[in-house]
């Protein structure tokens, strides 16, 4: 007995598992004696510790007969080794026990039984459970390996079966005769030969020796004559195990056998060809596995082949078989060296001799389909007779094996009988008769594929599609001239629809190539398959592709027709058309949709069908370019014809509405928007049920006017639809899901929901990115929606990076004159006006306006807003001269484009009345901000958040011209109205506790005030975290709250942490850095710490002189505070010199009458009565006093201030008679407009009291 037979046997008494006893054997192999664990795990392709867990029970097992090793921890292999070697030298010196006898046929080697370990130990239990197994190949041809699987477990398991075990070939002679023979050769009983064959065997049986046996009939093709007569009756020591390509009577157990999985088909070539070579090549190895099929015939075959042509690359030898398939020599025929007799093809053969000639012709046919599921339901056969051939046809193809069945009407080739049948077709009289039929059948299948299908229909055709292209791709000269660009642009469309461009682009590109080499240059289907893929590229946004395409298309038909109008002709100009309207040149797409529709009325009539999309396409032109009444008038048009030809209940009807609609959004005619969105809506559910993509179309655009109208949970509602029902209905991987996740992230950005949103708008740049080109305009809107986000929380320099790429991206594919080219340079001028950089802001707001202007000209929307924009800078940076001017051309154009009830309208007045705000014009704001309200309740009601910040906006007037009984009530229904609608966390919540609060200090009620204040702090640091600008504020408000009340010790952390706030978010070198500084230098001036607050004042003016310019009010009032400082430091003549400074600044900036100058020449005038000028202080106190009263009004505590200071003025220099009116008067304003008990009134009221008591004593 040899080693290798001794270590099986051994592995077979301890009861190995398949994966024991390979790990087992191969440390255990002679060859393998002196190769590390290491090593002998890389043999076997496993982890190091997969082989260590497998050796772990062999020990075990073995400790049982070898107790030595149950007594190791360590060196367990030596022992085991010795005690092997021991055992086997034992065996081969000594008298042998009584032999097992066999006739089972040599096994391959251990390692190259791959693959295969489950189905050896499934055999086992099966074989143990009961009397009889047949091994059934699933994937039924010669050649998975059924006969190896049956002769690895008879060697392996030959120790069990003690009575022997008898081998029976039953494609030899017959099977009676070779248990004769068997019982002749190896027990020496000769039945008698006077009986029948079977009753001989019989005999057998009887005298057979004691024990166990297995009888194995390999390759059995009739159980009837070949099993049934000579299996033992009622004997439970014979076990018999059969081999078979048939399928049997369900009634015997079967072990289905199917192909190696692809990592032991590997495995196997390996052993063959050896490990070094498939290095070399390792993805061509996969790639020979995967065409084989994984067929261990056909792996063996190619093995062997190229083990004796060592110099033959993997890649050679593929594209060889490739050319050759079959009947390339590697498997032509059997390899001498190996058991199996056959070749392939000629494994194949025995199968093919007993089909008949229909399930012949069946296989040959369904040979032509790809290599995939192919449906094949012969249901809808109306023929009887015939259904009947062709199901008996799959019947004998399933039984041989040669066909799978994968479930109802579902079946599939292995790739080598796929080939073997098309060989035969090719050898066959009819192939081209055959060949014709299916590629007629395919390209009717690609007619039903429209431009967009809906998933119902992408999820009923998805299964022929492989089928289509197989047949597009190897057919195409059997498939008619007028039908050729038919399966190309199906498939096109097919992938189109689901928005898998790059797998579009291949199809159509082919079918514009192959129509030009077969059809001629010159042909009508040339100029269509350009503008197929022409439309591709447009979506895909390769814009510099598509434009060539469509102008040849456009110029090829025209030039076909000899100058004749066709519709053809105006299908091409529309969608070239469409292309310039894509690309932002409107005025080229006007004169071809203008072209297209005179010829279209021409050739149909004006009142024809065909007219309305064209009308529709015209109208979008004119609604983005702002010509909102000549749109409008083609819209009703469109919709007018349509409802006269195809009723009011049709679906192109509903398009109009929608597109009528959307013009009427814009707008801001929004009831009359919603009443069409749901007539449309409501007509579409009735046509195409409420799950398809053209309603959710529709919910997705009424969902946008509820965003827009701020009805957001209507709004939520909708999207959340939306997004769900295109995830079911195009899938998760889709173009039109990342819209509605967009949608729906806008909606949250709208509602301060930033956590929420951000999440979203990720998932829809993700999807975009991997369904898209990079150029893709969908992938650089969510690009914009995210850095919108990062402006918004305030990460800006997440938000500029992005806004660059997409600005880049744009112009490279869009061209520097487009209007989107404007609108990412105007959101990163945005960013650059956010972070305080108002010079680099000022530049791209200025090119925005030049190219909006020129793009779209002066009367536009989009004008408007960059009017407004360049305003705001202008504002903020104190040229506000320059800025009043553009603030009322954009009122103006908003209102000559909209009517002056919209909400953009309001807008505008808002951006004027803020201006007059900031320039403390307060009689000109009041009427405008009191306008902007009323618009806004008549608009949208008084229960709406817009309201709110109207109430907000006009109280703050109030508040600042001491109308603080006015601006109460209004600041409470602006927090009320928010707080209904948006509950109590909110952020615009806290923004009216805020206002309210900043009332509440100014008349004095200090701890209503710090109450409100620390509430909208505490809502700011929830929502949003401790770092956070708003929060800042919040935290420089407090802190001033508490410097009035003199509560400096409290006052100073919370400035000093706002100021750290600011420059972590912002940098040092931002506006809003200096307005900190100077807030904390304010309270270190008034508890007398000068020497600190002195460098703070000194660094805020250079900062804010860095970042406005000297010229700017910012600058004269840190000048003022400066010079403050200097007068409490005595310091009179630098405090004199900052004084007239700010004084001179802010006459030239904001004009003579200006409260600003007011308060500088009040300080100016403090400043000489301090010095003791009295005269030139009286000068200056009654001119800020005569400027206050006429910018304010009598009845305000500035006014009360200026009276009072003047008062003193006399007092000091004995004017009692003067003084004494000038107190009385200012003690009354204070206690009407501030209260008894504000500072302000106490203050007054104590002077008063004081002078009373000198002047009468």
């Amino acid at each position: 007995m040899q080693w290798d037979e001794f270590l099986r046997q051994q592995a077979a008494t301890h009861e190995l598992s398949p994966e024991q006893t390979a790990a087992f054997l191969v440390r255990f192999q002679a060859e393998n004696s002196g190769k590390s664990e290491q090593e002998i795990a890389n043999l076997l392709e496993i982890e190091l510790s997969a082989f260590k867990k497998r050796m772990s029970p062999v020990y075990s097992k073995f400790a049982e007969s070898c107790p030595e090793l149950a007594k190791r921890q360590r060196r367990k292999f030596e022992t085991l080794k010795a005690y092997l070697t021991a055992k086997y030298n034992g065996v081969t010196d000594t008298q042998p026990k009584k032999e097992i006898q066999h006739n089972i046929p040599p096994a391959v080697p251990w390692e190259r039984f791959v693959g295969r370990e489950a189905e050896l130990q499934r055999l086992h239990e099966m074989i143990q459970q009961s009397q009889q197994v047949a091994i059934v190949a699933v994937a039924g041809m010669g050649g998975v390996g059924k006969t190896e699987l049956a002769t690895q477990y008879a060697q392996q398991n030959l120790q069990k079966y003690p009575g022997g075990v008898c081998w029976l070939s039953a494609q030899g002679i017959d099977v009676g005769i070779q248990i004769l023979r068997f019982a002749e050769a190896k027990f020496q009983f000769i039945a008698p030969d006077d009986r029948e064959l079977v009753d001989r065997v019989k005999l057998c049986w009887d005298r057979w020796d004691a024990g166990d046996v297995l009888l194995v009939f390999d390759d059995i093709t009739d159980y009837k004559t070949q099993v049934k007569p000579y299996i033992p009756a009622n004997s439970s020591k014979f076990k018999t195990l059969l081999t078979t390509r048939l399928g049997f009577d369900r009634t015997l157990p079967q072990l289905s056998l199917g192909v190696l999985k692809p990592l032991a088909a590997m495995q196997l070539l390996k052993s063959l060809v050896g490990r070094d070579r498939l290095k070399n090549e390792p993805l061509v190895a996969r790639k020979i596995c995967k065409f084989l099929g994984y067929l261990p015939l056909a792996l063996e075959l190619v093995g062997r082949y190229l083990d004796t042509m060592p110099d033959l690359s993997l890649q050679t030898l593929l594209k060889r078989l490739e050319r050759k398939r079959l009947e390339h020599e590697a498997m032509a025929e059997a390899n001498p060296l190996m058991r199996y007799e056959y070749g392939v093809a000629e494994a194949f053969n025995l199968s093919w001799d007993k089909l008949d000639e229909n399930a012949r012709n069946l296989g040959c046919s369904l040979s032509l389909y790809a290599l995939a599921d192919i449906p094949f339901d012969v249901e809808g056969m109306e023929d009887d007779e015939q259904r009947e051939i062709r199901e008996k046809a799959i019947r004998d193809l399933l039984e041989l094996h040669l066909l799978q069945r994968k479930s109802k009407g579902i079946y599939r080739l292995h790739t080598l009988i796929r080939q073997y049948f098309q060989m035969k077709l090719d050898k066959s009289s009819k192939a081209d008769e055959v060949k014709t039929d299916f590629a007629a059948q395919m390209v009717t299948v690609a007619k039903l594929i429209p431009f967009q299908p809906t998933l119902d229909l992408i999820q009923q055709l998805t299964p022929l599609i492989p089928h289509v292209a197989e047949a597009t791709n190897h057919l195409t000269p059997f498939i008619k001239d007028e039908d050729l660009i038919t399966p190309f642009t199906g498939l096109g469309h097919f992938y189109q629809g689901q928005g898998l461009y790059q797998e579009a682009e291949p199809w159509l590109s082919q079918c514009l190539e192959l129509i030009k080499s077969r059809l001629g240059a010159e042909h009508p289907a040339v100029a269509m398959s350009q503008n197929n893929l022409a439309e591709l590229y447009c979506v895909t946004a390769r814009y510099s592709e598509a434009e060539p395409l469509f102008l040849q298309a456009l110029e090829l038909i025209q030039h076909l027709l000899g100058g004749a109008e066709h519709l053809v002709v105006t299908s091409i100009q529309n969608n070239l058309a469409r292309f310039y309207r894509v690309t932002g040149r409107y005025s080229e797409a006007e004169v071809l949709y203008k072209q297209a529709l005179e010829i279209q009325q021409r050739l149909s009539g004006a009142e024809d069908i065909s007219v309305t999309p064209i009308q529709n396409n015209l109208a979008l032109i004119y609604r983005l370019t702002g010509r909102y009444s000549e749109a409008e008038v083609l819209y009703q048009q469109a919709l007018e014809i349509k409802q006269r030809l195809l009723g009011t209940e049709h679906l192109d009807a509903a398009i109009c509405l929608n597109n009528l609609a959307k013009l009427y959004s814009v707008t801001g005619r929004y009831s009359e928007a919603e009443v069409l969105y749901q007539q449309a809506l409501e007509i579409k559910q009735r046509l195409l049920g409420a799950e398809h993509p053209n309603v959710i179309l529709i919910q997705s655009n009424l969902g946008e006017l509820y965003r827009v109208t701020k009805r957001y949970s209507e709004a939520e509602s909708l999207f959340l639809q939306v997004l769900e029902l295109r995830k079911r209905l195009l899938g998760t991987e889709h173009p039109d899901v990342a819209i509605s996740l967009n949608n729906l992230a806008e909606l949250y950005y709208a509602t301060e929901r930033y956590s929420e949103a951000e999440p979203l708008y990720r998932q829809a740049l993700e999807l975009n990115q991997r369904l898209l080109r990079a150029e893709h305009p969908d992938i650089a809107i969510s690009m914009i929606n995210l850095a919108k986000l990062y402006r918004a929380t305030e990460r800006y320099s997440e938000a500029e990076p992005f806004y660059l790429q997409v600005l880049e991206l744009w112009q490279r594919s869009l061209g520097a004159e487009h209007p989107d080219v404007a609108i990412i340079m105007n959101h990163l001028a945005e960013v650059y006006y956010a972070t305080g950089r108002y010079s680099e802001a000022e530049p791209w707001y200025r090119q925005v306006l030049e190219l909006r202007q020129r793009l779209l000209g002066t009367e536009h929307l989009d004008v408007v807003t960059s009017l407004n924009n360049l305003a705001e800078i202008y504002s903020l940076t104190g040229r506000y001269n320059e800025a009043e001017p553009l603030f009322l051309q954009a009122l103006e154009l908003n209102q000559r484009l909209l009517g002056t009830e919209h909400l953009d309208v309001v807008t505008s007045l808002n951006y004027l009345s803020g201006l007059y705000y900031l320039t403390e014009r307060y009689s000109e704001a009041e009427p405008l901000y009191r306008q902007a309200l009323e618009i806004r309740q008549r608009l949208l009601g008084t229960e709406h958040l817009d309201v709110a910040t109207s109430l907000n906006n006009l109280a703050e007037i109030y508040s600042l011209t001491g109308r603080y009984n006015e601006a109460e009530p209004l600041y409470r229904q602006a927090l009320e109205i928010r707080q209904r609608l948006l509950g109590t966390e909110h952020l615009d919540v806290a923004t009216s506790l805020n206002h309210l609060a900043e009332l509440y200090e100014s008349i004095g009620r200090y701890s209503k005030a710090e109450t409100l204040f620390l509430q909208a702090l505490e809502i700011r640091q929830r929502l949003l975290g401790a770092e956070h600008l708003a929060v800042a504020n919040s935290l420089n408000n407090l802190a001033a709250l508490y410097k009035l009340q003199g509560r400096y010790s409290k006052a100073e952390p919370l400035y000093r942490q706002a100021l750290e706030i600011i420059q972590r978010l912002l940098g040092v070198e931002h506006f809003a850095v200096a307005t900190s500084l100077s807030n904390l230098a304010e309270l270190y001036e008034s508890i007398g710490r000068y020497k600190e607050a002195e460098p703070l004042y000194q660094e805020a003016l250079e900062l804010i002189q860095r970042l406005l310019g000297t010229e700017h009010p910012n600058v004269a009032t840190v000048m003022n505070n400066l010079a403050f400082l200097y007068k409490s430091t005595k310091r009179y003549s630098e405090a004199e010199a900052l004084f007239l400074q700010a004084l001179k600044l802010n006459k030239r900036l904001l004009g003579a009458e200006n409260l600003n100058v007011a308060a500088n020449l009040h300080n100016l005038g403090e400043l000489y009565r301090e010095t003791r000028r009295y005269s030139k202080a009286e000068q200056l106190f009654l001119q800020a006093l005569k400027l206050r009263k006429r910018l304010l009004g009598v009845e305000h505590h500035d006014v009360a201030t200026s009276l009072h200071n003047l008062a003193c003025l006399y007092h000091t220099t004995r004017r009692y008679r003067e003084a004494e009116p000038l107190y009385h008067q200012s003690v009354e304003i204070y206690q009407r407009t501030l209260g008894v008990g504000h500072p302000y009134t106490r203050t007054a009221q104590r002077n008063y009291v004081l002078f009373l008591i000198k002047a009468y004593r």
